[in-house]
This record gives C-alpha cells, structure tokens and sequence, in this order.
C-alpha cells in the first residue's frame, strides 16, 4: 500500500534512545503507516532525516507533499540525566546565591546519617548576587544597586559560560529587576544565552523555580544547537515545511518558542505517548486508562481519567524539580535493554541499567554480551529470531542464551529457561510496582482501569502486568510499536500562562481575577498571532490552584470566569477529598496561581478504520516456553481471523510482538486496536 502522488502527508518522528519511531498519516485517505529506524545518539537528526528519508521511499511519497513535521525528542532530557551540559551562571538577589545547595533539605533516606548528594546545576563559584530586592507583594523594598550590577557584569565576562539564567526573590509577583538585570547583561554580553524566571516559571517557591530557570538555562544551548542542525539538514534535503516541537505538555511549540523555553520539552516523547492513549480512549470509548510505554530503556506510565490525561504543575528530572504544567509521568529503568545480573548477594537485579541501542541485546549481535529483557524473551521463544522486526533485523537466539547462562543461570544453578523466566518475573513485578504507585497514591483501583501498553516491548509484558495487577482488560493499539509517534499526529500548539495572585478565594477576589485573567487573555491572543492560527482555531482553558490555608500543597481547578469562582471552590472541596480522603466545605480556600492554556487546534487525523483480516491465512507454530516447551499459534497481526483468539498466542506485527498468556483471549476491534480480557474462573473456554 503506497500514498498517492498528490495526497497530503503529515510526518510524527519520536526519537528514543534504540530507535527513531517514524508515522504517515495520508492526510486524503486517513491511512497510516509506521516505520522504525536505529537512533544516532551522537546527533538524532541523523536518524530522523534518514528515516523521513526511508519512509518516502517505502511509503511513495516527496518532501514537497509534506504538509507538517511533528517531532518529539529525548535530546533535553538526555542532557540532563546524562549531565552533557555546558556551563552557566545563576543571577540572583545578593544573599540567596545557595538556595540550589539548600533545596528542601529532604532526603530519601531518612535514618541515615549523612544526606545523599544533590545535583547541583550550578557550581557556587558560576552563582552571582545582585543587591536588590522586591517584597512579596511586589513593592520594592530595595533598588537595582548599580555598583553591585556592574561588579556582576565583570565577574559574568570573567567566567566562561554559555549561559545564565536570572531569578530574583519575588520576581514572579514584580519582574522589573530581572528585566533591567537581563537588560544590563545584553549589553556587555549580546551572544549569552538568557533564561529568566519571570517568562519560564512565573510561580513562589524560590528553589523550584530556581531550578527551573537554571535548567532552561543550561538546555538553550543544547536545544538552539540541535534544532539549527536539523533545520540546515532538513533545509539540505529540501524539506521546507512547518517543523513543531513536542512539549512535556502534549502541546506543541514552534521551533523558536522550543530554543527558547528547552525546559518544556523534558517530557517531549513519553507526552506523545499519553495524548495517543487519550486519544484512544476516545475512539473505543473507555473512561480510565493506565498507559504504559516500554522502550528499550525505560518503562512510561501515565494516566486517562474519564478520557483526559492527567496533568500536574511540578515533576522531576535527573534529581532536579521543574516546576512547568507537564503530563504527570512515572518513569523507571524498565525496558527491553535492562541489563539483568546476580548482584553482590546473589540475587537476580534487573535494570535500572540498560544495554542501550549500542551494544544492545546480546541477540541484536552488536558486541553485547550480558543478558537483557529482550535476551530472555528470545530464548523463551516469545520472539522469532528470524521475525524480529517484521524480518528486517535477524536476532542470535544463541547468544541470548549464552549470556542468560554465563550471568544468571550459572551463578543461581538454574537452566536457562528457568533464569530467563526470573527476569521476566522481577520485570513484571517493578512495573506493576511502578503502576501501583501511580494508581495508589491518588486512592484509585486498579480494578476501574484498562491497561493500553506499546513501545516496541510493551505487548510482551502487559498481559502478565495487568493480572499482577488485578486488572482484566488490555489494549493493544495498533501500530504500538511506533505509538508515542502516532500521539503525537493529534496534537494541538500550546501556551501555558501563569500569574501569580495569592488571595482568599472569595467574592473580593473577583476583580482581580477579571483583570489578570483579560491581561493574560491578551497576551495568549498575541502569541497565536505569531502562530498564524486562525480565530476558529484558538480555544482558551483558565484554572486556578487553590489550597487550604497553611498547606504547602495546592490543588489546580478549572474556571469558567471569574464570575464562577463559587463553583471552582466546591470542586476543590470534592477534588481534595477524593485525593486526600478529607476536606473542610466550610473553609475559604486560598488561590495561589491563575493558569491559562492558549491552544491552537491543528487538523486531527481523519483516522481509518483497519484493512480487514486474511483470515484464510492460517496460524504458525512456535515453540514457546512456559512451564514446559510447547507449540503455541503464532499470528501475523493483518491476518488475525475476526473470531476470538485465545491465548496461549504470539501475535506479530512489524514493531512490536504481543504475547497473550493462557487464560487470556484476544479481539479484534474495526479500529485495529486489539482488546485481551482475562478469562475468570466461572467463564467457559472456547479453543
């Protein structure tokens, strides 16, 4: 099947840290297709370009008929957990230079005796003061000294850095002083690249936003430096159209809001993945979702409530807060590279560390040679090695099992299949664990939740994962191998503005809601200007974060207007209760921050429905180990029959193979997406 000359085309590209997930949508017929390629850690633009350039060729389509490229990228957060970051200078009040030494003075570990190290961004010798200072509402207690700025500007020019970022106490309620320092510097040093926390984290709490701001910082160059290759190698390779960046948000941004705001695009890929589950909530009409995206490192989860994805204000990458509206996501170092070893006790670890895209699985042949999770898949069968990857890459089921052997089965005197089937066990247990967590603390039941799993090892695992967890239904998207790139096809532009306005959330409250709310209003306008998105196109969300006077905690809460605050009050009051199990109706609550979401709708996908089934194909047989080797049907997902398939199974597309465990059954949907329930004691089989 081949794209028509003259169609339309709209590309998604997830760059992962194994492979570069590759979608086409026919934007004419509503067709989709997927590719995958290898990554090229040392420059991803290498493998996005090479991949565009390989699905044109496979799909039969031009650059010139390329309406959009929509392009999620590991690149800052691989930055920051890797610690490839350049130098960079923090500007703040004189006498709060420590405020990243000193944190919040919380430690994992609190029986011991000596707190765990802090990351710090930047070294105390790269942190200047400036004596100034705003008082919390807003007033100025003391001015810009003009002797203590120009000492600034030459020990800035002194030191070599790429970048500063500027954050002065309560700037977010008056920025004046950030702006004449920022002004100051541009003068002595025009090429420094500048973060302030009044445009990137406008919100109280010094050390988050602190941490936020030196981490924007600290990506500008990373990200300025990436997107201006791409653009010179997409420019070299004739592709001239609109280029998007993916947010943690599951918005998009242009690539010059992107080397602005680099902070906002920590979560670019796993977001993908989250507005691709909602999105398939939608289509197959199911409420609650737990979505789980495993990769090759890492294992993603998020949440669909009542079809929307839930969102917080404040995550954490590589050990540093980032206080930036992102979809919430808990990640672990679960995925088909985990490395898997018997430790200094002698018992059996797998992950957090992973083999990677180089050298990978011992079974990809690339010079690795201790045992991964792929690696016990393989030698249990659930992989055919000649099948891997729709036929395109070849695996060494030999080599897979003499690393499973040389690391775990010998050291624990098991045999092989009995090792490669502990660390499927210990992979399974950490991700239940990992969803468990996500479901617990908000006191949701696993029971009232679907699992969605994909990435290029989910289908191996979900099955397994979702009865750990006492959950009966899994869904299997179609093209789940490629699935944080599909997402990404429904995404929309996204601003996210905030101000500052603490006050009791009564009826005095108001006006000034009304005012900040038309200031932010215009400003949101503005900014979809410059995105060129048509008035029919641009829709605005207000919220609001409430607390209880004296918590440290808020709470963000949709507004009507300001008019209706009484009824964003009474959802706090519901909300609080069904997350905290208690509330307090006759409290005024106090608000701490107005949030408006600026969206700009891009044209969604017309998607359609799957090619039916070949169903005069019959199953394969392989042999699968699961407490003794035995024949299990193999099907080629385009050709899985329309009546039930019940597991034992292996089912085989071109990314991705789906194992359904017995007491397990399959169905198709018109969608294409695959929907396993788990058989319960009183249902009757039919084989």
């Amino acid at each position: 099947m081949s794209i028509a000359a003259s169609a339309p085309v709209r590309i998604a590209v997830d760059i992962g840290g194994t492979f570069t997930d590759v979608q086409i949508l026919d934007e004419q017929s509503g067709a989709v297709f997927a590719h995958k390629t290898p990554t090229t850690p040392a420059d991803p633009s290498i493998g996005l370009l090479t991949g565009m350039t390989e699905a044109a060729t496979l799909f039969g389509f031009t650059f010139a008929q390329v309406t959009m490229l929509i392009h999620g990228t590991t690149i800052a957060t691989n930055a920051v957990l890797e610690q490839k970051l350049p130098a960079a200078a923090l500007i703040t009040t004189a006498g709060f230079e420590d405020i990243l030494e000193i944190g919040r003075h919380m430690r994992q570990d609190i029986y011991a005796g000596k707190a765990e190290e802090r990351i710090l961004l930047i070294p105390r010798a790269q942190r200047l003061g400036v004596v100034e200072r705003m008082r919390a509402d807003g007033s100025v207690e003391t001015p810009v000294s003009a002797e203590s700025l120009a000492a600034m500007i030459d020990r800035l020019t002194s030191l070599d850095v790429a970048a500063a970022a500027i954050c002065c106490l309560h700037s977010h309620t008056n920025p004046a002083h950030e702006h004449q320092i920022a002004d100051h510097i541009s003068a002595a040093l025009p090429t420094l690249h500048l973060s302030l926390s009044s445009d990137i984290s406008p919100e109280f709490r010094e050390y988050e936003r602190s941490s936020t701001t030196a981490l924007n910082a600290l990506l500008m160059p990373v990200v300025g430096d990436y997107l201006a290759r791409l653009e010179a190698r997409l420019s070299a390779a004739g592709f001239e159209r609109p280029v998007y960046l993916v947010q943690s948000n599951g918005g998009v941004a242009r690539p010059a809001v992107a080397a602005r705001e680099p902070a906002r695009l920590l979560l670019s890929g796993p977001s993908g993945g989250a507005l691709a589950a909602e999105t398939i909530a939608g289509q197959l009409d199911l409420g609650n979702l737990v979505a789980v995206d495993m990769g090759g490192t890492s294992y993603d989860v998020s949440l669909v409530q009542n079809q929307r994805t839930r969102m917080i204000s404040q995550g954490e990458v590589g050990g540093c807060p980032v206080r930036l509206p992102m979809v919430e996501m808990r990640t672990i170092g679960a995925g088909g590279g985990s490395l898997a070893e018997m430790d200094h006790v002698g018992a059996l670890k797998v992950g957090p560390e992973s083999a990677g895209a180089r050298p990978g699985p011992a079974a990809y042949g690339h010079g690795g040679n201790r045992p991964t999770v792929t690696d016990a898949n393989v030698v249990l069968g659930r992989i055919a090695p000649e099948r891997f990857l729709g036929g395109t890459m070849n695996l060494d089921q030999a080599a897979a099992k003499t690393a499973l052997s040389q690391h775990v089965a010998v050291p624990a005197s098991l045999t092989t299949e009995a090792a490669a089937n502990g660390v499927l066990t210990i992979t399974v247990a950490h991700m239940a664990s990992a969803i468990r967590l996500s479901l617990f603390e908000k006191g949701l039941d696993p029971a009232d939740f679907a699992l969605v799993a994909f990435g290029g090892a989910g289908g191996l695992h979900a099955c397994e994962t979702a009865a750990d967890l006492g959950i009966s239904k899994v869904v299997f998207p179609r093209d789940a191998g490629t699935l944080s790139a599909w997402g990404m096809l429904y995404a929309d532009l996204r601003h996210d503005l905030i101000r500052a306005c603490p006050m009791p959330a009564d009826t005095a409250a108001i006006a000034e809601l009304t005012r900040l709310l038309t200031a932010m209003t215009a400003e949101a306008t503005s900014r979809l200007d410059a995105d060129e998105i048509p008035a029919s196109d641009r829709y605005l969300e207000a919220a609001i974060d409430l607390r209880y006077r004296g918590q440290a905690y808020e709470i963000t809460t949709a507004l009507k207007s300001p008019a209706d605050l009484a009824a964003s009050v009474a959802q706090f009051h519901h909300d609080h209760d069904q997350q905290y199990a208690h509330s307090n109706p006759a409290a005024t609550p106090e608000i701490v921050n107005l949030r408006l979401t600026a969206s700009g709708r891009l044209t969604k996908p017309l998607q359609a429905d799957a090619a039916a089934a070949e169903i005069t194909v019959d199953p394969a047989k392989q042999q699968v180990f699961l407490d003794r080797w035995q024949d299990v049907n193999v099907f080629a997902r385009h050709h899985l029959p329309a009546a039930t398939v019940a597991g034992p199974a292996v089912i085989e597309d071109p990314h991705a193979t789906l194992f359904i465990p017995p007491d397990w059954q399959l169905i198709t949907t018109p969608n294409g997406a695959l929907i396993a329930s788990h058989l319960s004691t009183t249902e009757v089989r039919h084989d």
